[in-house]
């Protein structure tokens, strides 16, 4: 890669690092580390939150998702404006008035401590997870670019990550957010504004082609609990995850905990509300693009260079007929494209996939794993063809919005382990300085441990899946514990049960057969905690009396 380009990198990563540690230095206390002493404005906060999501994964996952499978993904957002306002009526007046540092904090003083604590825990672990998944996606960029070892670009990128994460508090975290949601928008529109220009026909024709092949359909009213992406999965399922996701998950609430106001946290979360559709279809659109640009230029027959190298040096003869093939079959969609000639188009279209499915299918097995390459459309795509500097630029958003992102979920996670373990069951009387230190110290534990997990993430495929996926199978049954926390007749013990009860519910529609999706397991959580909840609390009413506790 061109050294401009490292350029571009190297000065964006000086000038983030060095004002996120300019700003910690009033970090001085738990409730500067952790809170930013609750007074951040509110359009930075909503800044944060929509940072926090638009991470690497979305810029490398969600953008090859587009390239591959066209915008329905969008309809997984559907449920997001409907769980903001939600939220803005419900947990989040709660919350802040409460002074808690965490959500769980809240569950100790409206159940036990034991709800407490398993809640956080489950969180814990599902966001452990979720932060190794957002270190494996720069890691397959930096992976694909510079033809490294794959834990060499997860050390590179995960360590830096962890030691400035230790030295920094949530007000350098959200500080440094705020300048990466400029630098990804800005670093988008520019690329949208570069496949615009090299199109080869008219735009119109264009976008037509793609809607032949079902990339420009946003809606599917199909109802199917076994498909992921449809309107009712995502008005619904999406919903309860992101109820979930902004209401009860660490790394989300302590951004509006660190308010000055309720009514500023509102305002926060209605940003998201309003934009982060919005977005989330400018990131697909690139995708789409980015497959309309292949149509008219060859096209890699495996993405992932690691792969292709590797089936070519073990099977030459067959990959060469497949290559041949495949040449064939991209000439003849894309003379369809120059002449506007749909039917043509879709056939050629088909073919091209045919051959492409037959060449991953044959690499999987030389490989022995999984050979899904969408994380490696646009990562390919960046480093072949876009200009000197936008190249540099992208790859900085890139790796800034990891570094971004993962700083918050680690700041999350130290919260939740120093708060609700470290001060609630070893040493509650534990002075501030020493709080400091524990939380720093976990915040260089859980870098380790997702740094382990970045190396199994990222061969599950699409990582804006694998992220959720982690995410829908804790979430729904924490919501529902939440949700329990609302009704005035849920006791301790019917909260505790029932969150079992969920995560088991959750368990067996997860590695049962037929499997239904994911986004359906945010649903079946939430809901078996409430309905196991109420009736555990009814049986110890009627067995303890209404005094009971």
């Amino acid at each position: 890669m061109h050294w401009i380009n490292w350029a571009v990198v190297g000065v964006y990563l000086v000038w983030v690092v060095g004002d996120s540690i300019r700003r910690s230095r009033g970090s001085t206390n738990i409730e500067g580390y952790f809170l930013a002493g609750r007074s951040l404005p509110w359009w930075a906060v909503g800044l944060s939150v929509m940072a926090t999501q638009l991470s690497a994964i979305t810029l490398i996952g969600t953008t090859g998702q587009g390239a591959t499978d066209g915008l329905r993904f969008i309809q997984f957002y559907f449920g997001l404006p409907v769980a903001m306002v939600i939220l803005g009526v419900t947990l989040v007046p709660f919350l802040i008035n409460a002074k808690v540092y965490t959500a769980y904090e809240f569950l100790e003083r409206r159940f036990n401590p034991a709800t407490r604590s398993l809640t956080s825990l489950l969180f814990l672990l599902s966001r452990g997870m979720s932060c190794g998944t957002i270190i494996a996606a720069p890691a397959v960029v930096f992976s694909a670019v510079l033809g490294w070892d794959l834990w060499v670009s997860v050390a590179l990128i995960g360590i830096p990550t962890i030691a400035y994460t230790v030295v920094g508090g949530v007000q350098a975290v959200t500080w440094a957010d705020v300048k990466q949601m400029f630098v990804i928008v800005g670093s988008l529109v520019a690329i949208v504004i570069v496949l615009v220009i090299n199109m080869p026909v008219p735009m119109d024709d264009a976008l037509r082609l793609a809607g032949a092949t079902g990339r420009m359909k946003v809606f599917d009213f199909s109802f199917n609990l076994t498909d992921t992406y449809t309107f009712w999965s995502g008005i619904i399922g999406g919903t309860f995850l992101m109820l979930s996701y902004f209401g009860t998950d660490q790394s989300q609430v302590q951004r509006y905990l660190a308010s000055r106001s309720v009514d500023e946290a509102r305002s926060s979360l209605l940003m998201s509300a309003y934009w982060k559709i919005p977005l989330q279809a400018l990131v697909l659109l690139v995708g789409v693009l980015v497959f309309l640009f292949y149509v008219f230029r060859p096209a890699p027959l495996l993405w992932n260079p690691a792969h292709d190298r590797q089936v070519r040096a073990e099977q030459p003869a067959t990959f060469a007929a497949l290559d041949t093939r495949y040449a064939a079959a991209q000439q003849a969609r894309a003379a369809a494209a120059q002449e506007n000639a749909v039917e043509r188009f879709v056939a050629a279209d088909a073919e091209v996939n045919a051959v492409r499915t037959e060449a991953l299918a044959t690499a999987g097995e030389i490989i022995g794993g999984s050979t899904r390459d969408v994380n490696y459309v646009i990562p390919r795509f960046v480093t072949d063809h876009l200009p000197v500097g936008l190249a540099g630029l992208f790859l900085a958003a890139i790796l800034a919005a990891a570094m971004s992102s993962i700083a918050a979920e680690l700041n999350s996670l130290a919260t939740a382990s120093t708060v609700d373990f470290y001060q609630r069951w070893i040493r509650r009387d534990e002075s501030d300085a020493r709080l400091l230190v524990v939380g720093k110290v976990a915040t260089a534990f859980w870098g380790v441990f997702a740094c382990f997990v970045a190396m199994y993430a990222a061969t599950l495929g699409s990582l804006i899946e694998v992220v959720n996926k982690f995410g829908s199978f804790f979430y729904g049954s924490i919501l529902g514990v939440f949700l329990l926390a609302m009704i005035p007749r849920a006791r301790g013990i019917g909260a505790f049960v029932g969150l079992i009860a969920g995560m088991g519910a959750v368990a067996s529609v997860s590695f049962g057969a037929p499997q239904i999706s994911f986004l359906w397991h945010n649903v079946v959580g939430a809901v078996v905690v409430v309905a196991v909840g109420m009736i555990v609390s009814e049986v110890e009413r009627i067995v303890r009396g209404p005094a009971a506790a």
